[in-house]
């Protein structure tokens, strides 16, 4: 049985502070991921934009 702690490993993006975590930190309503590396969670809110804004036009042509 491995001593580690759930998502201990991974990173995650605090979306109250715009940091990156390293395992949890924070509360889990306040964090996107599990990523698994540094730079992925560094992107997690461009990404967030930018599926936001494929799902916003989607529902744009299904009013059409």
């Amino acid at each position: 049985m491995s001593g580690a702690l759930p998502g201990e490993g991974e990173f995650w993006f605090n979306i109250t502070t715009g940091q990156v975590e390293s395992g949890p930190q924070a509360d889990w309503s306040k964090l996107l991921g599990p990523y698994r590396s540094r730079a992925e969670a560094e992107l997690a809110m461009s990404k967030v934009r930018e599926r936001n804004e494929q799902w916003d036009e989607a529902d744009e042509e299904d009013e059409d």
